[in-house]
């Protein structure tokens, strides 16, 4: 990522750098080794901006620090929010409307990658007019905010299980004439108690160490074959 840093860049130091040597001194500096989440880097690049506008290549060891400290909770907090925290909590209430036929799952998920857009460009000039005070007033909160933005999606998530993840036991247990039905006894422990339990399965299991999405995926469909051709689960 430090080559497109560089990228984006080099604009504005071939503004501020005529000499050559100052130039090629400072496109060095930008290579090096650069990363974090594309969709808020753009306020890093906006400091950046301000501080070589006003201090110059003096500004070289402060650019290269602040680049370094900023790149890890910058994207904790956009893989957090935008990677993760919007496409769960927006497209999965956008595809549940979806599969009820409603049209405004797609619009809901439209405008939140709009915003997402306008996010990207303000960013950037947002640095540039801040430049080092709103970081440091920010610096601190930047755990919080991301804290914040996995508690919200966990509990989204977990809201939207027992919606999206549909699976019963059908089983029926009968002795003469009392008739007991397994999924009965299951919601008078909790409702949607087999979904959830499922959920917190799969969960567990993408944390072992050969484990991923696809394999997880096969297993599932797998074991929902199984477990429903012997009627141990139904939708």
């Amino acid at each position: 990522m430090s080559t497109g840093y560089l990228y984006t860049i080099l604009p504005t130091l071939k503004k501020l750098y005529p000499d050559d040597k100052d130039l090629i001194e400072m496109m060095k500096m930008h290579n090096q080794f650069f990363n974090t989440n594309a969709y808020v880097g753009g306020f890093i690049v906006g400091m950046d901006m301000a501080i070589e506008e006003k201090e110059g290549t003096k500004a070289k060891d402060t650019v290269a620090g602040l680049k370094t400290g900023l790149m890890g909770p910058f994207a904790g907090v956009g893989d957090t929010i935008v990677g993760v925290i919007l496409p769960t909590i927006f497209g999965s209430i956008g595809a549940y409307m979806g599969l009820k036929g409603n049209p405004i799952g797609a619009i809901i998920w439209l405008l939140v990658n709009f915003a997402v857009l306008f996010l990207r460009f303000t960013l950037l000039p947002l640095g540039y007019s801040q430049g080092e005070k709103l970081i440091y007033a920010a610096g601190d909160k930047l755990n919080r905010i991301t804290d914040a933005a996995i508690l919200l999606g966990v509990t989204v998530v977990g809201a939207l299980i027992p919606t999206v993840v549909s699976a019963k036991v059908p089983l029926v247990f009968q002795s003469g004439k009392v008739t007991l039905k397994a999924q009965s006894v299951l919601n008078q422990i909790m409702p949607s108690l087999i979904p959830v339990l499922l959920v917190a399965l799969c969960y567990w299991l993408l944390g072992k160490k050969k484990m991923n999405s696809t394999r997880l995926i096969v297993c599932v469909l797998i074991g929902g074959i199984i477990l429903g051709g012997f009627g141990v689960l139904s939708k």
